[in-house]
């Protein structure tokens, strides 16, 4: 008897991406990987976007699911919703990504045996391991601003990682149980530092594979002041918080 192929579910966070969508769906379609899903997590843009999705959902070369959501209220939320959807839909593994090409789709089935092969609890898709990059017309100034950032997280988290900030990760399903990922507070890009900090509170693993970061080709950047503002202030609160660092109970 032959054994099925995990699930990997792809949760696409978009916020007026409607050129993007389609095309990372197509990146993602020529991996054919086994059981590869998509779950579109759509917070009401009015570009259009949430239709653009429904239609792939009904025609796409892979099974595409949405998630309509009514707000607009930060990435980190509408991660934490489509990372919940796709437990509840029976997702093996969860591929975390942006919906505006930055993130190399062929970067994943590495990360996607990396995360199968060792103890890896979850794997980050690095812009700072041997063999990452970030894009070639990034600003001198961004450079600084990320290489800075991540010196900031590890110094006051000890994650002991090269890119704490990183958006592309793949996760166990069950490493998002076991950290809880629905009581997950931080939003913006301090979602991302507060889930590592989750995952090596509780004795977990974190593995790291290269990429090559590239920049936004269409629309816009959701960078915004708040963002970095909250970035800057999360991970003094997460290491004097209790609650993040003591294990969860694991939701059935």
């Amino acid at each position: 008897m032959e054994s099925v192929a995990p699930k990997v579910t792809v949760v696409v966070p978009t916020y007026n991406e409607r050129d993007n969508l389609p095309k990372i769906v197509e990146l993602l379609a020529a991996l054919a990987i086994p059981n590869l899903h998509v779950l579109v997590v759509d917070d009401n843009s009015p570009d259009g976007t949430g239709e653009v999705a429904d239609t792939l959902a009904q025609s796409g070369p892979i099974p595409v699911g949405v998630l309509h959501r009514t707000v607009k209220d930060g990435l980190g939320r509408a991660y934490v919703a489509g990372m919940t959807r796709a437990l509840s839909e029976g997702a093996d593994i969860v591929i975390q990504m942006d919906a505006d090409l930055s993130h190399p789709t062929e970067a994943i089935p590495r990360m996607v045996e990396t995360l199968t092969t060792t103890d890896a609890a979850v794997v980050l898709g690095s812009r700072y391991v041997a063999g990452g990059a970030v894009a070639s017309d990034w600003p001198w100034h961004r450079k600084a601003l990320s290489a800075w950032a991540n010196f900031y997280v590890n110094a006051i988290l000890r994650l002991r990682v090269k890119d704490a900030t990183a958006g592309f990760k793949a996760w166990h399903a069950d490493t998002l149980r076991a950290i809880d990922v629905e009581g997950v507070q931080s939003n913006g890009y301090a979602f991302q530092v507060e889930m590592n900090y989750r995952v090596v509170q509780r004795g977990m693993t974190i593995a790291e594979v290269p990429i090559r970061f590239e920049e936004r080709t269409d629309g816009v950047s959701k960078m915004s002041l708040a963002v970095q503002l909250e970035s800057a202030r999360v991970p003094w609160k997460l290491r004097f918080s209790r609650d993040a660092a003591q294990p969860s109970r694991v939701r059935g």
